[in-house]
Order: C-alpha cells, then sequence, then structure tokens
C-alpha cells in the first residue's frame, strides 16, 4: 500500500470518553476512516503508519444526526469509524506523533 492510500484511508483518530477508556482497558483504537476502506486495507494502513501489530478490526458507519434548522429538517454527514485491536504489548501514542 502506498503511503498517499494510508493517508486517504485514516483519516484521524475518534477521541472521546469511550475510546479513551476501550484503549485502556481492551488495548482497541478508534480511527475515522474513508467511506470505501476495507477491513484488509484499515489494517496495513495503521500497521505501516504506527508500525505496530493488528489483531482486528471492526468497522460501522455512524449516521449523521438529524437537526432543525430554520429552513426545516436537516442532516449532518455521517462518517466510518473503524475500531482496531492490537496485540499484546502494543500501543500507540497519539501525543508522541506530532
Amino acid at each position: 500500500m502506498n503511503q498517499e492510500r494510508v493517508f486517504k484511508v485514516l483519516l484521524g483518530p475518534h477521541v472521546t470518553e469511550k475510546s479513551a477508556v476501550i484503549a485502556d482497558e481492551h488495548n482497541q483504537f478508534v480511527f475515522k476512516v474513508a467511506q470505501d476502506a476495507t477491513k484488509p486495507e484499515i489494517k496495513k494502513a495503521v500497521e505501516q503508519l504506527f508500525d505496530v501489530k493488528v489483531d482486528g478490526v471492526r468497522v460501522l458507519n455512524m449516521k449523521g444526526k438529524t437537526r432543525r434548522t430554520i429552513h426545516g429538517l436537516g442532516r449532518r454527514q455521517g462518517y466510518r469509524k473503524a475500531y482496531v485491536t492490537l496485540a499484546e504489548g502494543q500501543t500507540i501514542d497519539f501525543a508522541g506523533a506530532e
């Protein structure tokens, strides 16, 4: 997988309270990914970008929230996120990536 595709597959980390708890307890990290990204592509991208061993990938589509606007009902854009499980002893440090 070339470097350009890696950055198109992984859009960034999804940082929430839930993702922080999952990272500590289950060694899983959450990423926002492209709509056309597949599980093998996500696995290769994380392994290549962060130099870790990935055990599994779970992907889900988040629907955009419906919002009431002055012009009627509107809808925010949905996105796709991936829960990436790392092997024992592996970790990703987002603070050190700067």
